[in-house]
């Protein structure tokens, strides 16, 4: 090999680098490399802060439900939480308490209705609660089908500038194809990378965020059970103002 081919060499090493691919390669492949590594980037900090999220909120259920069924007068528990933002059971329960004190605290009792009006704030309460865990989930969702997509938009654009630098050179040697088609497949290769872990994390998450629907929507359900049977006791003229306890 003669000094002028191994000059020619070098700066062709340096092509195929992935710097020199980014560096190198048509400003809309620029554009589409930056805009999935930016995706990635949100994509990682939604799985991360969903993550602590969705065990913040399994800890704060149990330590919710042994105190709930530790005995503890739920007139003293409401009086504990009503005061500071509530979430998960907790707000739950709040929202049930609250119904229930309004009711017998206004002019106007009426108990007939009341297993039903409560019954309507512990579903919209539950609604709200999975709306807050779920909140930017489909940002993954989002990413990981569009993902794909986007690379192979930046692959196209790479094999076209493969194609009209052959035209222009008029040489269809490896080393005029070669930067496009690596520019190109470096593109998919991105979008696949942003792509993959979002779908993998919003499948995952989906799941924790049924596993906790479905505790709340069964705390629900006992607790609504509870405030009924005090409910007929108060209808068949137990004395009383307010539910005792949990047991």
């Amino acid at each position: 090999m003669n000094p002028a081919d191994v000059a020619q060499a070098v700066p062709v090493a340096h092509e195929l680098s992935f710097f020199g691919l980014f560096w190198q390669a048509h400003f809309i492949v620029k554009l589409v490399m930056l805009g999935l590594l930016a995706a990635s980037v949100w994509c990682w900090a939604i799985i991360i802060d969903k993550t602590l999220l969705y065990s913040r909120s399994k800890r704060a259920m149990d330590r919710f439900e042994d105190v709930f069924w530790s005995g503890q007068s739920l007139e003293e528990l409401y009086r504990s939480l009503q005061s500071r933002p509530a979430t998960g059971l907790a707000a739950v329960f709040v929202a049930a308490m609250r119904e229930w004190k309004r009711s017998f605290e206004g002019s106007g009792r009426s108990f007939q209705s009341l297993p039903q009006r409560i019954d309507k704030v512990l579903d919209v309460t539950i609604q709200r609660e999975v709306e807050r865990l779920n909140s930017r989930l489909t940002v993954l969702a989002s990413i990981g089908s569009a993902g794909p997509y986007i690379g192979l938009f930046g692959t196209v654009v790479g094999i076209m500038n493969s194609f009209t630098s052959i035209a222009a050179s008029k040489n269809t040697s490896l080393a005029v194809v070669a930067p496009g088609i690596a520019e190109a497949l470096f593109a998919t290769a991105i979008g696949l990378f942003a792509a993959i872990p979002a779908v993998l994390a919003y499948n995952k998450l989906q799941s924790e965020v049924g596993k906790l629907q479905t505790r709340l929507e069964g705390f629900a359900d006992e607790f609504s059970a509870i405030l009924s049977r005090q409910i007929d006791e108060r209808i068949g003229g137990h004395a009383g103002h307010h539910p005792a306890n949990a047991a």
